[in-house]
């Protein structure tokens, strides 16, 4: 009876080293790519310790399976630079337009069981990049994908996400409703107009900020920035101008203005000195860049020796680009978010900040269940 039990064991034994065998198979077969480090080994041998170098061990890294990034057609240089950080590539989507301009998207892979990030930013053809990003969305999620997050740098009708007047659609919250019904299970964006849109939702909504990418920008290239005052066009960037200036410890301004209407400036009043000191206006976005113009000349008249613009989102549309080469900026400097390729041509003061690592990063980390908030007030190197 002993002898059976004694074999019993032995073959119970063997069976748990088999399945961790096959266990330790499967997960070295999830590893693309490795990291080798110098080290040394210490060995000991009678109470007296002798260093040797030995082979260098093999750190494993993870190549991150189960991932697709897919692009629309609002900004594939975006995707690229996304990609490439993470070190994928491009998932294969076609788009196109039929003659009868309806939007048509084909998956060209499979995306069963995949994490699936779709990089899609609300510039250029608005309606149509929205409709391709839905129809995209869509697409992979009957196409029985785990999970579909949709990185919209740039929020299209953000700036619509109040009843202001009678009869005024809340448009932000029909996208937000629109994005949740095709089958988004997450949201990555950054620098919402305004912080409430994500209440929109109900489906987790990260909303990145630019601002550590806007903090790196001052301290490299104004030289004299201890000197210089963040100023914000607008009582609604209030917050943002606050944090900035508190993290760089430097002082703020504020401009108060009142509009005639949506995009006309009726009055403008500085609140904050700027005499003899560098005035750098920060704000979510410039679209007409009215504001930027009419607060320039504010800081201009109040006898700033340098006046400098950073926004997260530079839509330049309208008259944009030719009253920023009129005015008396050093320099306009936007985000990536929206392509800008065109703007720098035509305008020797446009200068963008890349983001696409804060972007990369959000994704790495969305895939591997880590926490986003350090991207919050860091920003990745």
């Amino acid at each position: 009876m002993q002898t059976t039990i004694q074999c019993l064991t032995k073959i119970a034994i063997f069976s748990i080293q088999e399945e961790k065998q096959m266990l330790l198979r499967r997960n070295f077969e999830e590893v693309e790519e490795f990291i080798i480090y110098n080290t040394t080994t210490t060995t000991f041998n009678n109470q007296e310790s002798s260093t040797t170098t030995s082979t260098p061990p093999v750190i494993l890294k993870s190549r991150m399976p189960n991932i697709k990034v897919f692009g629309g057609s609002s900004h594939p240089e975006l995707t690229k630079l996304i990609c490439a950080r993470l070190g994928l590539e491009p998932g294969r989507v076609i788009t196109k337009k039929f003659s009868n301009r309806e939007t048509s998207v084909e998956i060209n892979e499979s995306v069963r069981g995949e994490d699936v990030f779709i990089v899609q930013s609300g510039c250029g053809e608005i309606n149509d990049n929205l409709m391709e990003l839905l129809i995209m969305i869509n697409a992979c999620k009957i196409a029985s994908a785990s999970r579909v997050t949709a990185v919209i740098p740039c929020f299209p009708y953000a700036r619509q996400d109040r009843k202001d007047k009678s009869r005024a659609p809340i448009s932000a919250k029909l996208v937000a409703n629109m994005l949740s019904v095709s089958g988004a299970d997450h949201i990555i964006t950054m620098d919402l107009h305004a912080s409430q849109i994500q209440g929109f939702f109900d489906i987790p909504v990260d909303n990145l900020f630019a601002e550590p990418a806007v903090i790196r920008w001052i301290s490299l290239h104004i030289q004299d920035y201890k000197n210089a005052v963040i100023v914000s066009p607008d009582a609604g960037g209030a917050k943002r101008v606050t944090s900035i200036a508190d993290r760089l410890n430097i002082d703020f301004a504020l401009i108060h203005k009142e509009r005639k209407r949506a995009s006309e400036i009726d009055s403008m009043v500085l609140v904050g000195d700027v005499k003899n000191r560098i005035a750098i206006l920060v704000d979510d976005m410039a679209d007409t860049c009215g504001t930027f113009e009419c607060a320039s000349q504010k800081l201009l008249n109040a006898g700033a020796s340098k006046i400098y613009a950073i926004c997260s989102h530079g839509i330049f549309s309208g008259p944009a680009i030719s009253r920023i080469n009129n005015s008396p900026f050093e320099a306009v400097v936007v985000t990536n978010t929206i392509p800008q390729d065109e703007n720098m041509k035509n305008s020797n003061k446009v200068q963008v900040i890349d983001v696409s690592m804060m972007f990369s990063e959000a994704i790495r980390r969305t895939h591997n269940g880590e926490s986003v908030s350090y991207l919050f007030t860091q920003m990745p190197l």
